[in-house]
This record gives C-alpha cells, sequence and structure tokens, in this order.
C-alpha cells in the first residue's frame, strides 16, 4: 500500500453546488488554508477571499496564475427550465 506524502503547500480544486455554483480552488502554505478563488456560474462572478492576514502580492499572483491553470474561464450556462 502507497503511503501518500504530505504536501503542506498545494492547491486543491473545490466545487460547490449548495449556497453557491461554481468551482474554485483553494489554496495552502505550510497546510493553512490561506486563499480560496472562486467562479460563481449562478451570479456569473470570480471572486477571491483570503484567510490570512497579509498575503504578498508575489503570492496573491501565484493563487491567481494557478486559479487560471486549473479552472476554466468560462461560466457554465444553466437550463432553467425544468
Amino acid at each position: 500500500m502507497n503511503k501518500l506524502k504530505e504536501n503542506k503547500d498545494r492547491v486543491i480544486i473545490t466545487s460547490d453546488v449548495n449556497e453557491r455554483d461554481g468551482i474554485g480552488v483553494e489554496i495552502y502554505q505550510n497546510d493553512e488554508l490561506i486563499a480560496e478563488i472562486f467562479r460563481d456560474d449562478t451570479e456569473r462572478i470570480r471572486t477571491i477571499r483570503v484567510f490570512k492576514k497579509n498575503i504578498s502580492l508575489e503570492l496573491m499572483e501565484k493563487c491567481i496564475q494557478a486559479f487560471k491553470k486549473e479552472i476554466p474561464w468560462e461560466f457554465i450556462e444553466h437550463d432553467n427550465t425544468d
């Protein structure tokens, strides 16, 4: 059985379909959630939430690059005819 090596700095792709409907990334540094960038397909907006008091511009730029690399830019169209 292979044991996964724990990575304290990582990007995790997340999705949400309850309170909001979309997909995003969570960015962890030293095992601490520092930021989330989310594409909300219902509201048709992209948002950044920070969980650490101070984040350097360089780190925020890396977070945005990770979002653009992992998450499609286009919003998903929802069919509201039920």
